[in-house]
This record gives structure tokens, C-alpha cells and sequence, in this order.
């Protein structure tokens, strides 16, 4: 594969998960297109580490190590965030969250 081509599919990657994430209303799959874009960066990561001038230091996948890393964290307290509206709500429609106001 070349860069361009890699590029192409992070892009179309960045889009799909932008447009979930903008045009659901479950907290489900807004994370799950927030994950989408995620993994897209991480794509940009390694190909511009890959196909850059000196492959040879690691750096661009020790960036994508640390963002899963950090996209695994953010996972696990969206989706503990939207188990506790669940269990308030019995919905995971965002519409409803603003009747969580203290």
C-alpha cells in the first residue's frame, strides 16, 4: 500500500465516524464514532511513520499505542457514563440528559 491510498481509507474512516457520532442520538454509537475517528488517526500515525523519511525510530507507533491506550480509558468511563444514565432513564437517548441537572 502506498501513503496516498492509506490517507483515502483514514479519511473515509474519519468521515463515517464523524457522521455517526453527529447523527445519532443513542450514546452508543456516538461513542462508537468517536472510536471510528480514533482508530482513523491512529492509521495517520502509522503511515506517515512508515512511509516518513527515517523509518527506523518507532515514533509514530508509540503515538498510536498511546492514543488506544487512552481511547480504552475513554471507553471505559463513556460507557460506565452511559450504563448509569441507562439504569436512571432506561433509554440511551442524549436528548435526555439535560434532566440530569443538579
Amino acid at each position: 500500500m502506498t501513503l496516498p491510498i492509506l490517507l483515502v481509507i483514514s479519511s473515509g474512516l474519519f468521515c463515517i465516524g464523524l457522521l455517526a457520532a453527529l447523527s445519532r442520538r443513542h450514546a452508543i454509537f456516538i461513542l462508537i464514532g468517536i472510536e471510528m475517528m480514533l482508530a482513523a488517526a491512529n492509521l495517520n500515525f502509522i503511515a506517515f511513520w512508515r512511509f516518513g523519511p527515517q523509518p527506523a525510530q518507532p515514533t509514530g507507533m508509540m503515538v498510536a499505542i498511546f492514543a488506544i491506550a487512552i481511547a480504552a480509558a475513554e471507553a471505559a468511563v463513556g460507557l460506565a457514563m452511559v450504563i448509569v444514565v441507562y439504569r436512571h432513564f432506561r433509554s440511551t437517548n442524549v436528548d435526555q440528559l439535560d434532566r440530569l441537572k443538579g
